[in-house]
């Protein structure tokens, strides 16, 4: 197993001269997590944890007590309220921003706007005006890699693919939030870091937020393959990229994060060889899977259920998620474990959490 070890550089401690020749010790500054109780926030907050990074704050929509127990300060608020936002970064030095929510559906798309654009404009804002210096913001590879062939392997160079990302509001949210962020929080001394993450997987997921496919495979719910390929990476690798890009991350740069580019054909194999639950054998057409899932997506919704699978991920999954990675393994030393590893590990995490013990086999 292959993973990248940040060592953090610890600034001395500021000082500041009293009246009559003493010394006065200021207080640290304090390092900002924005979505520090989500599936890569977590990750993140106990590797930061773990490396002695003290003091450490939260700010999250509500605070569970595993942050106490760690001894990690909780702001509770939302990061669209400005007071909420203010009192978060009062003090603060440095701010990884992942607050934000997934959804691949319509209805949500308000939220989602008003979480990663509204947000972070209010972040950047408030974070300019007390001093902050440094952010690490969390997006998606899917403002830059997405193809609808498979053909190229796109990188940070890579044109945004409007036409295809604008389909769905999760992805039209984060290339928003993207360009808010680089246009409010810039000027001299200050610094942003974008990370691109692809299909996050590995344990701990408790909302299902990304690990849903792996459990829907488990339960047999997926019954056909799709055209498309995707491109996963274990959070944790994620996390340790974090913390590199707080270190080592140049202004106004955008890096990829992915381990694997597999046809979902490949990726349902391995689950199947992993799990021996059988892989779906057949594969339809384009236009018949996506319309297919949405005429049972309608009939569920309309009987007041929830789809077996949401037809929004029927549509992405014809296409291509794949990734270059190349610029972030020699920046930021991204080396991420091997995927086989990461699926084993998902896998384990879901059935123990969300199947029960008695589905192993």
């Amino acid at each position: 197993m292959a993973t990248t070890k940040t060592k953090r550089r610890k600034a001395p401690a500021k000082t500041k001269a009293k009246k009559g020749g003493s010394i006065a010790r200021r207080a640290q500054p304090v390092t900002l997590v924005t979505g520090g109780t989500g599936f890569l926030g977590a990750h993140l907050v106990r590797q930061l944890v773990a490396d002695g990074v003290k003091p450490l704050r939260v700010m999250a929509t509500s605070a569970p007590a595993w942050l106490e127990e760690l001894g990690v300060e909780a702001v509770e608020g939302s990061i669209t309220n400005r007071d909420d936002v203010a009192r978060a970064v009062e003090g603060v030095a440095e701010v990884y921003h992942l607050a934000g929510r997934v959804s691949r559906e319509d209805e949500n798309a308000h939220e989602m706007y008003k979480l990663h654009v509204d947000g972070t404009r209010l972040l950047c804002e408030a974070a300019r005006e007390r001093g902050v210096r440094s952010i690490v913001m969390a997006s998606t590879s899917g403002t830059i890699a997405v193809t609808s062939d498979g053909e190229g392997l796109p990188n940070e160079e890579w044109p945004t693919p409007l036409d295809i990302v604008s389909r769905w509001p999760y992805y039209a949210s984060k290339v928003y939030q993207e360009r808010v962020a680089l246009e409010h929080f810039q000027g001299r001394d200050l610094r942003l870091v974008i990370l691109n993450p692809s299909l996050l997987l590995g344990p701990g997921d408790e909302r299902l937020s990304s690990t849903k496919v792996v459990l829907d495979f488990l339960a047999r719910k997926i019954n056909a393959v799709p055209k498309g390929g995707l491109s996963f990476v274990d959070a944790r690798d994620v996390a340790e990229a974090f913390r590199a890009a707080m270190a080592d991350g140049r202004n106004g740069e955008r890096y990829l994060l992915g381990a694997a580019n597999w046809t979902f054909e490949k990726f349902f194999a391995r689950l199947e060889r992993l799990t021996k639950t059988p892989a779906p054998r057949i594969s339809l057409p384009t236009r018949l899977a996506v319309t297919g899932s949405q005429a049972i997506s309608a009939l569920y919704r309309h009987w007041k259920l929830s789809p077996p699978v949401e037809a929004p991920s029927v549509e992405m999954a014809e296409y291509f998620w794949y990734l270059d990675s190349s610029k972030a393994t020699e920046e930021l030393g991204f080396t991420p474990r091997d995927p086989q590893e990461t699926l084993l590990d998902t896998v384990t995490y879901v059935r123990e959490n969300f199947l029960g013990s008695d589905a192993f086999v």
